[in-house]
């Protein structure tokens, strides 16, 4: 045997004693990997993550929502949170406050055009008021809440500090979760109760036409509710049942839901709110500084009688035929005396 012979030989026998060493000595053979065309577990998962696939694992829990090792769309749900939902709610919100402010300095707020008639009309009864401060008061915590989630490691952390802003964010998630229930049985009450009132009609696109009032000075007729009331109306339905439902899906995790799904409720439920907020800021700015007399439906119930004629001409017409009018507000309180 030659000696070339006998060193290859050894070579072999070392190889197979001690494959580590083989690899040792000829660093170029470990790094071929894989022989050619048989496709390595690394590159079976790299196409299955191309072709937007899911790579599971398996578990020994109950659990099958804790096989999932790498889902793609996760990356997706994460910049929405982080970066989509941060614009979208700043500029819906922002931009909103900035369009009240405008509003108020160049319209200021409205009046009662012909003046207080120191006579009363019922605009909502006690279930009708109370139900609505239910709906709202709800909201306004809900939402506060729910921008805290968003936008409150931002703003509110570096004000406040952790410890402070850790308690704030646990009582908050805690009110934003049980107030959802109330909120939502106060949107299935609204609808049973004000829904015949907000069908829209060919009055509210002359109403539209007409700016509502808040552009100039007249006054289109409407009856009990004006197109931009229903608008608010079927915003709150509509809107606030897709928020109350996606929410619940959060709520109750994985409860005949996977994870896509659940990111798509969650897209869903923020996206939606941070609008609805947009809108309903613009409802109570309304409602409150932003006219005069509007206030008093959703407080006492009762309204001006002017303002009633300026704001829902037809309603009070509809009203006094049925003897709805109300006596002078310095007779009631003479009388009360």
């Amino acid at each position: 045997m030659s000696r070339a012979s006998r060193f290859l030989v050894l070579v072999l026998a070392l190889g197979l004693a001690s494959p580590a060493g083989f690899f040792h000595a000829f660093p170029a053979a470990a790094q071929q990997g894989t022989p050619r065309g048989v496709v390595s577990a690394e590159e079976m998962e790299a196409a299955t993550l191309r072709r937007g696939g899911v790579i599971d694992g398996r578990v020994s829990i109950p659990d099958p929502q804790a096989t999932t090792l790498i889902q793609p769309e996760g990356k997706s749900w994460r910049n929405f949170h982080n970066q989509t939902l941060a614009w979208v709610g700043g500029v819906a919100v922002l931009g909103m406050l900035v369009i009240l402010v405008a509003f108020y300095m160049t319209r200021g707020r409205i009046r009662i055009e012909a003046g207080p008639s120191n006579r009363t009309i019922l605009r909502f009864n006690a279930l009708e008021r109370s139900n609505h401060w239910m709906v709202a008061g709800s909201f306004i915590v809900l939402a506060l809440s729910g921008l805290n989630l968003t936008f409150g490691r931002h703003i509110l952390l570096p004000v406040i500090g952790p410890e402070t802003f850790t308690a704030v964010s646990l009582w908050g998630k805690i009110a934003h979760n049980y107030l959802a229930f109330p909120f939502t049985l106060g949107l299935v009450v609204m609808l049973l109760l004000w829904v015949k009132d907000n069908i829209p009609t060919k009055l509210d696109l002359e109403w539209i036409r007409q700016g509502g009032g808040l552009i100039g000075h007249g006054h289109p007729p409407s009856r009990r509710f004006n197109a931009g009331q229903k608008m608010v109306f079927w915003i709150t339905i509509l809107g606030g049942g897709l928020v109350a439902a996606s929410g619940y899906v959060l709520i109750f995790p994985f409860v005949g839901t996977d994870i896509a799904q659940m990111q798509l409720a969650h897209i869903i439920h923020s996206l939606l709110s941070v609008l609805m907020i947009a809108a309903m800021m613009a409802h109570i700015y309304i409602g409150s500084m932003g006219m005069e007399g509007a206030f008093d439906a959703m407080s006492s119930g009762e309204v001006d009688l002017n303002w009633a004629k300026e704001h829902h001409s037809l309603w009070v017409e509809d009203e006094l035929a049925k003897g709805q009018g109300s006596m002078p507000t310095s007779a009631k309180v003479a009388g009360a005396d």
